[in-house]
């Protein structure tokens, strides 16, 4: 696997998407390849970079830099980028439905040359989408954002010492006809000033402020709020996850750990689900118990969708775009996405033919 004298781009519009491509620039520079950011839109934090993270401010530094392959773990990537256009994906397939009506892990929106795909769960659907469309490959590599998910981590911070107490790790997404936040936080404030348990919680990026604000207002001893892009050293230290149907929750199952959900939208049997508040504290203590038959129907289900604990799921995604670049192999062209490219172009202020 060759990545000297190459160029790899990490391109992104969200705070989350750090920890998503960390672990592939890990592997890229450990290879002696180049890698750097670019930063798109006013939702990315660029003081997150890290001191030795490199980025180009605009797309004509971008042209110019000429990247062989581009990262991106979201749903678009200008056509006027130079580079193998590769999805990563921001999370799981969650079955969230788009505005079409269908389902938006599996929409195709002309972008990519290669789908890095996280397990078999997503890999069938998306050779189908493959022969039907003829422009794009699709390799099972499994989730690089996982990568640290499966490496022993002594600093974590997320670990306190010589509390034994189960840790309980709250997550919630933004929308308010999905979050969970809202509507447990009269619980979780009764729950917090027990001492049976240590509560760690962290909203998705977008969660309204005024949520925040109220969850932060509950801090003490037993709960920690928690505002971080890299949500991978929580999932690692807690014990059980409630959770409502955002999907960080399959990230903290792959792990064989019992995840339980509030009203989810798609509830199934590796998730202990509840309709009303008064349920929420028992089936924590029910999660907890960590019994048999629900450890295999969890471990079940984890090989579904992500069957790799190996953590070298990074080298696998560099192994397959290296490959494609190595054989040139020509792939019909994709579609022109006129509309969608001058908005993109708008958005970057980027107007150069």
């Amino acid at each position: 696997m060759i990545c000297h004298n190459r160029r790899y781009l990490m391109y992104i519009s969200q705070n989350y998407s750090y920890a998503i491509l960390r672990p592939l620039e890990k592997y890229i520079l450990s290879q002696g390849g180049e890698v750097m950011w670019f930063l798109e839109g006013d939702e990315v934090n660029h003081e997150y970079l890290k001191p030795n993270e490199l980025k180009l401010v605009n797309v004509s530094d971008v042209i110019s830099w000429n990247p062989d392959a581009v990262f991106v773990p979201g749903n678009m990537v200008p056509n006027f980028i130079p580079g193998l256009k590769v999805a990563v994906f921001h999370g799981f397939n969650a079955g969230k439905v788009n505005r079409r009506g269908r389902l938006d892990h599996f929409e195709i929106r002309g972008c990519f040359d290669l789908y890095c795909t996280q397990g078999p769960e997503t890999t069938g659907p998306f050779l189908e989408l493959a022969k039907k469309y003829k422009y794009f490959d699709v390799a099972e590599t499994g989730w690089p954002a996982l990568d640290p998910l499966f490496t022993i981590d002594p600093s974590n911070p997320f670990n306190v010492q010589n509390d034994e107490r189960p840790t309980v790790l709250m997550c919630s997404t933004f929308s308010r006809h999905l979050s969970c936040a809202p509507i447990l936080f009269e619980k979780i404030k009764e729950l917090s000033q027990e001492t049976k348990w240590r509560w760690l919680v962290q909203f998705h990026p977008k969660m309204p402020k005024d949520i925040v604000e109220k969850y932060k207002s509950l801090q003490n001893e037993n709960l920690t709020f928690v505002e971080t892009d890299d949500v991978v050293p929580l999932l690692k230290a807690a014990d059980v996850m409630l959770c409502d149907t955002s999907s960080v929750l399959l990230m903290f199952l792959i792990q064989r750990k019992p995840v339980v959900t509030f009203r989810n939208r798609s509830p199934s049997n590796y998730l202990i689900n509840v309709d009303n508040i008064d349920e929420v504290e028992g089936a924590l203590e029910m999660a907890l118990l960590n019994t048999e038959s629900q450890n295999k129907i969890i471990g079940d289900y984890a090989n579904h969708i992500h069957p790799f604990n190996d953590g070298q799921s990074s080298a696998r995604v560099i192994h397959k775009v290296n490959e494609m670049l190595d054989c040139g192999a020509k792939r019909p062209p994709k579609p022109l996405n006129i509309l969608r490219q001058l908005k993109l172009r708008k958005k970057l202020k980027y107007f150069n033919w």
